[in-house]
């Protein structure tokens, strides 16, 4: 797995090598970001199940200012350490190992706005309709924020109010959902 695009492209990214997490594969990635507009211009990221933080490391790649990676997972997050000093530009990313729950209400208490979020949880604990009524619950979003959620392809999302679908990309197995805050 490597960043596709922007100032760390083509930089290979540590992996975990275990079957907990399913890393977004470069192709999907791809295919994601043409979705979003290829490059940003200062955007705030927020990545609730990073993994390897391979998205969020993308987005700050392409443009974003800030990401936040967030895994519950030990080995997980020294695997995002690894990969975000990679980047030579650490001071961009911050680093949290609590669950998804914990860190929202950490943000809402901190203040904090995401203009982008990614949410691609453990298929097995599909949370993201939680997640998304939450982040608005706790105004975690700014006014025209875009939430990517990723999903095997025998997940069935409901629709959350609040936010109404713009994409969906059915990638082989994966399928990716881009929603605005309206």
């Amino acid at each position: 797995m490597r960043i596709i695009s922007g100032k760390y492209a083509k930089r290979n990214l540590f992996t975990l090598k275990s079957r907990k997490t399913r890393p977004t594969s470069d192709k999907v990635k791809e295919s994601l970001f043409n979705s979003l507009g290829q490059f940003f211009n200062g955007e705030t990221v927020l990545d609730l199940y990073a993994g390897s933080g391979a998205l969020g490391i993308e987005a700050v790649s392409r443009g974003c200012s800030k990401a936040t990676l967030v895994d519950i997972n030990y080995a997980a997050v020294e695997i995002i350490k690894k990969n975000v000093a990679l980047t030579k530009d650490e001071q961009k990313f911050s680093v949290y190992k609590i669950p998804s729950r914990v860190a929202l209400k950490k943000f809402a208490d901190k203040n904090l706005k995401f203009d982008l979020v990614f949410l691609d949880p453990p298929y097995a604990k599909q949370k993201i309709v939680l997640d998304m009524k939450n982040m608005l619950k706790l105004d975690l979003l700014s006014e025209h924020a875009v939430v990517v959620a990723e999903t095997d392809d025998e997940t069935q999302l409901d629709p959350v109010s609040g936010f109404k679908l713009i994409k969906d990309h059915h990638l082989g197995k994966t399928i990716v959902r881009i929603y605005q805050k309206v």
